[in-house]
This record gives structure tokens, sequence and C-alpha cells, in this order.
């Protein structure tokens, strides 16, 4: 019929146009023409969907709603790989290979910053697709990676087969996103590697493919079947439709390895999307089993990371920034400089200490990098454009509300004690509604800024009465009625919040999410806490006199104890209820984190784990029960597999918290 060869027709069309623009980089079409060709597919489907074909550029859009992630298991374990962080490494490397085979080359390939994925073909069509998850166990995510545009659905050869590869998030799409969450004051992804993370761990494939991923694929499973060579792989599959990172090469001898390795630390400056290294393999894949593995890597290949990216502007100005419980920060202004794929035009001075003994000076030039290719920090002066800058010296009143500063002894901070500073008390609301306090949502950092701006929200205990302007919210540009509705049902909502939430939100200096639930075990009532004796509080395990002298100090102090009085006044929950720990395997079980998550930052992966009974620690000992290790798992990783400790992942903590 002429309506299944229009749809063939539209289909091939559009399947080439993505191949054009997502694998080759190349469009061949307009916008315009793809997105009317698209419609006119729907609609054709939507009128016929018996034919509707395997390949159709349709599935793409997303619709798939899942309850959760179903469990994987890997028929072939995906391995880690090891890695090394300088020429004598390498060559280490180098000359372990070379100890079992004589004569031998390498490819060097870009390591990308994502998430490695496995996925399957039968008879050249997708089936399935898996996160790496602990190596041996991953998570179902085929409905979402179906929607990324540069996976081929239908190959060119009709092979069953199974690819490894990444799935990443453009610098492009990571920008976009973060500009949509901040237009509704929701958290902001970290880098683009939490964001691909992130969003493929989402349960609506609509809201994947409306993120714009990307993906690589750089390896093929059993591959000596088809192919004799790592080089010859890549280029297998990029003759059966996969997008293959085009840079690679094969290295014949140690100097080509370390010349390509600079190549590539330039190369990444200019890309699209984000790389944290090069992948090093023998290129030769009947070795792989005489060279051998290691319980956790194989020592064929090794993953060589890029030193953080350094980078040199003028430091403008040192200003001061006052925190919720109203430390003095000195931050550096920096001339905007563009660091590892982001503008950056500030970054943390810390404290005195640290200014003082890197001699930085206001007008220096500074080197600056990303710790932990995040936060940016000031690694260094260049002394040789120094002229006539003047020494940094410590301020000695508040910035904002002028009050004078005090450093008590063996701290390092400075602190405000005015507890009615505006500086204090705008980080203190936004501490207080915060994911991990009081979780209000709807009342994120622009949010607060806006309403105290406007003289409507100057205390904790204003939230509790925004209800009152009611009128007046929903007159603010940018709010609305929609949105005012949902933000006071978030405030009423977190009344029933636990007891320690409520606590850890007031700020109290030392008092943390752990400390809180220690506290209130402890007590039982905020209640109860707030006559609590010092000597008493001393000695409970992990409090000491630091802190137990910050609890007694904010209680005795008239404005606070008002506050609080006020919010059981007005429902607040002061109890904390015992009962609410959650019954599980994790019950009482001594938890050590280690490396970066992907899904959670530490203190909630903590707040989640003590919520099922266990106790997270910071050392790994005999008596540690389990490590959660992260990417980039270090020394605590290392003791755990010699202590003999079961190591988890992310994925498989999360997985044994749902059951």
């Amino acid at each position: 019929m002429d309506e299944l060869k229009r749809i063939k027709e539209l289909t091939n069309i559009l399947n080439q146009a993505n191949y054009d623009y997502h694998t080759l980089d190349n469009p061949t079409i307009s916008d315009y023409d793809y997105d009317h060709f698209l419609h006119e597919l729907i609609d054709l489907e939507n009128k016929y969907p018996e034919y509707k074909q395997d390949d159709s550029p349709t599935q793409k859009i997303g619709g798939a709603v899942l309850d959760s992630f179903k469990k994987v298991i890997h028929q072939v374990p995906m391995m880690s790989l090891s890695n090394v962080f300088n020429q004598g490494e390498v060559s280490n490397f180098y000359d372990k290979v070379k100890k079992v085979i004589d004569k031998f080359s390498v490819t060097t390939e870009l390591k990308l910053d994502g998430l490695a994925v496995s996925i399957t073909y039968v008879d050249g069509k997708y089936v399935s697709a898996a996160t790496r998850g602990n190596g041996i166990e991953g998570e179902d995510i085929t409905e979402n990676v179906r929607t990324i545009k540069s996976l081929p659905l239908v190959l060119k050869e009709p092979l069953t087969i199974e690819v490894r590869g990444e799935i990443i998030m453009p610098k492009k799409s990571f920008h976009i996103l973060n500009e949509e969450r901040m237009e509704k004051d929701e958290a902001l992804f970290a880098n683009p590697r939490n964001a691909a993370a992130g969003t493929i761990r989402q349960l609506d494939s609509k809201v994947v493919a409306k993120r714009n991923l990307d993906l690589f694929v750089y390896t093929l499973v059993d591959a000596i079947k088809y192919v004799k060579t790592q080089e010859e792989v890549l280029k297998k599959l990029t003759e059966w439709g996969f997008k293959v990172n085009p840079y690679y090469h094969v290295n014949c001898s140690l100097e080509d390895l370390y010349q390509n390795i600079n190549n590539y630390d330039e190369i990444r400056k200019t890309l699209s999307y984000d790389t944290d290294g090069v992948v090093i393999k023998v290129n030769e894949l009947s070795y792989y089993d005489e060279i051998g593995y290691t319980a956790k890597s194989p020592k064929w290949a090794t993953a060589f990371k890029f030193a953080p990216e350094e980078v040199e502007t003028l430091l403008k100005d040192i200003t001061f920034q006052v925190g919720r419980t109203g430390v003095i920060t000195p931050v550096a202004e920096l001339e905007p400089v563009l660091i590892s794929g982001s503008i950056v035009s500030r970054a943390t001075l810390h404290n005195e200490d640290y200014v003082i003994n890197k001699d930085i000076r206001k007008n220096d030039y500074v080197v600056v990098r990303k710790a932990g290719e995040i936060i940016p920090e000031v690694v260094r002066v260049n002394l040789d454009k120094r002229d006539h800058q003047v020494p940094f010296k410590m301020i000695s009143n508040c910035p904002v509300c002028n009050s004078t500063l005090e450093r008590k002894d063996g701290e390092a901070d400075y602190y405000c004690l005015n507890l009615e500073c505006p500086g204090r008390n705008i980080n203190g609301l936004i501490h207080f509604a915060s994911r991990v306090a009081m979780d209000i949502e709807g009342l994120g950092e622009k949010v607060v800024e806006t309403l105290n701006e406007l003289g409507l929200l100057n205390s904790i205990l204003d939230i509790y009465h925004l209800n009152d302007y009611y009128d007046e919210l929903i007159n603010i540009e940018g709010f609305g009625k929609k949105s005012i509705d949902k933000l006071l049902l978030a405030i009423e909502k977190s009344k029933n919040n636990t007891a320690d939430r409520l606590l850890f939100g007031l700020g109290i200096k030392n008092v943390g999410a752990k400390i809180s639930v220690i506290l209130l075990k402890e007590y039982g009532s905020i209640d109860a806490l707030m006559d609590a004796e010092v000597d008493k509080m001393e000695q409970i395990n992990e409090i000491g006199s630091v802190i137990a002298s910050s609890v007694y100090e904010y209680f005795h102090n008239e404005t606070n104890r008002h506050l609080v009085n006020e919010l059981k006044a007005i429902g607040l929950n002061f109890k904390y209820d015992k009962v609410s720990v959650i019954e599980h395997e994790f019950n009482g079980k001594t938890f050590v984190l280690t490396g970066t998550l992907d899904m959670y930052d530490r203190e909630a992966m903590k707040q989640l784990l003590e919520q099922h009974g266990a106790k997270v620690t910071g050392s790994v000992s005999k008596k540690t029960d389990y490590v959660l290790a992260g990417k980039d798992a270090g020394s605590k990783l290392t003791k755990a597999i010699e202590l003999k400790i079961t190591v988890l992942s992310e994925e498989e903590v999360l997985a044994r918290l749902n059951k």
C-alpha cells in the first residue's frame, strides 16, 4: 500500500539523518525538514500501527514508564580498569606486558567521562541494555537507552552480538538541562557525568529522550570471533553502524604512547564532551589470555588519568561571604576563565591560614583548577608576574552586619556571632529547606533569595507563615497560583518530618545529620535535648565536648529557644520515633563510603543508610561490614579488599535498600 511505502521511506530518511547528524556529525537535512518528516511519520504510524518498522525513529521519543529497574546478570563480567597517573606508571604497565609478550602494539582511545553500558543485539536488532552495576550484575535500562539518537536500532548486518560503550551527556545538553533546572529552582547537576547517570536512571523514558544523551561504543564481547585486533574492532563497529570515538591510535613503541597521551591532553580541551583520561589496550586480541587478569581488572589494559586542568587568570579581588553558622569564608573574584568545560569566575579561599600560607594577594595572577573536576580552587600564585600587590589581611568585622568577628583557639575560621545577621539568616533558610534537612520542595536557593528580598522570608518561622501572604505570593512574577499551592503544600508536609531532620535543619554549629540522629536517639525528643547538660552529652559516643557545648549554647540562647518553641506550637514534629528506623538487613551494620557517587551525594547516602539502621564511619577496620565504593575509590577500597570486607557499588546498595 502507499501508506506502507511512505512509512518505510520516512523511516529510512530519518534514520539516515540521525546517523549523519549524531554519528558522523555531518547534518544533511535542516531541522525544519527533519521535524516535518518526523511529524508526518508519527501521524502515519498512529493511523497504521501495523506498518510501524522495527527501526522506526519514533521509538527514540520515549514513552515507557517503569516502576523500577530489573536486575541483569552479565554473561561476561564488565571489569573495571586499573589507573596510571604519570609516565613512570605508564612505563611500568608497558614493561609488565613486555615481560609476557615480546612484540606487541597498543591502542590509545579517549576515556569518556560517562556511564558504562552493555548492549545486546539479536539478528541485528536492538534487544536490551544494562548498566555496569558491580560488574557481575547491572540494571536493565533498555527503554532509556533506546531513546539515544546515536544508537542504531537495526544494524547493517543481521548479527547477534554484545557491545559495550559509554553513555555521555554533551556539554551543550548539560548546560541546557541545568538552565531548565535553575528556572524550576531544582538542584543543579555538578557535571555532565552526574547528569548522564541521573538521566539514565529516570523511570520515564520521555524524560530521558528530552535530555539528548549520546553514546560511543568502544568494544565487542568475544571480539576475537570477528577480528584480530582492537583497531579492527573499532573499524568493524563503525561499519555496523555504531558511533565510535574517532580519536584512537595504534602505538608501536613506548615513545609513541607518551606522545599520543600528550596529544590527547590538548585535544580534550576542544571537545564538546568531557573526557578524563586515555584508555591503553594491547592491540592484539590473541594475547589477552596469556597476559591475564587480576580479580578486578585485565592486565592487558589500563587507564591513564589526566591531571586536573590548570588555568592562569587574574585575581581581581578577595571578598568575604557569611555561612549559615556564621563562618566567614574569603572568596577569590577572578577574571572569568574556561576550566574543564565551564566558565569560572569565583573560587573559595577557605580561610585566613590558607590565603597566608599560599601568599595569595589581590591583583595576583593565580593558577586555578577544579578540585575533583567540580569545585574551583586557587592552587598557587605566579610570582613572576607579581608587582606591588599588598599582602592579604583578614577582615575584623562581618561584611554583612559589621559585627566584630571572632576566631576561637584551635580553629582556622572566623565567625560572625550576631544571630540576627542577614548573611547568616539567608544561608540558614536555604539550609533549613534543603533536601538533606527539611526537604521543602519548591523552596530552593533562588526562591528563598527572592522572598527574602521582598521581606516575606526573614526567619525559619516565616516559612510556616507564608500562607498569610497567599494573594501577594501568587502575584509575584515567575510564581503563579500553581507553584505557590505546591510550595505551601510542601511546607505543610514538612511538619511531619522526623525530628532529626528538624534538628539538623536548625543549623546548630557542629551538628550534622548523623549527630542529630545520635542525640535524639539518646534524648528521645528536641524538648529533652533543649534542657540537656553538657557533661551528660559529652558521655555519649561520638559527641564530645565541642558538640555538647555547641548544642548547649544554642538552646540556652533566648532567641533560639523562642524560635524552637514557636516551631513546636505550629505543629512540627519534636519527638524522635525510634521505630522510624526501617527494619532491614543493614540494621546494625557498619558502612564506610569511598569514591564519588552518581545518584546521591555522600551526606544523602549516609542519611539513607542510617534510616535503614546502618552505622556510617570514616575509616575501614575489621569491624566494618560493608564498603560502598564509588568512582575513583582509593586507599579505603584497597584496605577493604585486604581485610576481605564486602564491597558494594552504589547501584547494589540502592537495589538492596529497595527490596
